[in-house]
């Protein structure tokens, strides 16, 4: 039993050291099956971003592949953002638009493909030096049939301080059918 000791410990403490880094509403809001594949990272929950991989997700890795095995003969719309720009505990650029997709074949998620129309290309997480973890939401909605999807010109002349609920709303797409976050800080800090 004196062996088992330490081993009780350590499992207390990284699962105390988890659930302080990701708290239940950030581990909720996953849902739905969707798949978010970097080359050396596989994101199906919600995850805070392991240390060594942080330079990665935001220097070296492209677009990641999006996987909805889900997905039906439909139209689909998806969004990446950071509600947390500049910093988590004053997000006054939020939503920052990382990458907005529309028009995206259900047939085609399925195989990890986004064939879509790209309405904001894709940026990397790049968390500001010294403002905490960010996190990176993965959402993914059913589009409206006949619905073209677009951004206001204000929209298009920046990424920061976007109004998501009001895009969500503009053209009824209700709640998200899947969603995955990760949480990640800049990789010098």
């Amino acid at each position: 039993m004196a062996g088992l000791a330490p081993f009780l410990v350590l499992s207390a403490f990284i699962l105390g050291a988890t659930q302080q880094t990701l708290n239940t509403l950030d581990a909720s809001f996953c849902h739905g099956g969707l798949e978010v594949i970097y080359p050396e990272l596989d994101i199906d929950k919600c995850l805070m971003i392991p240390k060594k991989l942080r330079e990665k997700v935001s220097t070296v890795w492209k677009a990641p592949q999006i996987y909805f095995t889900r997905a039906q003969q439909k139209k689909y719309v998806l969004a990446m953002v950071d509600p947390d720009a500049p910093s988590r505990t004053k997000p006054t650029s939020a939503y920052w638009r990382h990458w907005l997709v529309v028009n995206i074949q259900g047939k085609a998620l399925k195989k990890g493909q986004i064939q879509g129309t790209t309405l904001t290309d894709y940026y990397p997480p790049t968390p500001p030096q010294k403002s905490g973890f960010h996190r990176y939401q993965f959402m993914l909605f059913e589009q409206p049939a006949d619905a073209p999807l677009s951004l206001t010109e204000q929209e298009k002349s920046s990424r920061g301080k976007w109004d998501f609920q009001a895009f969500i709303e503009r053209f009824d797409l209700g709640e998200p059918v899947a969603a995955v976050q990760f949480l990640t800080q800049n990789y010098k800090d």
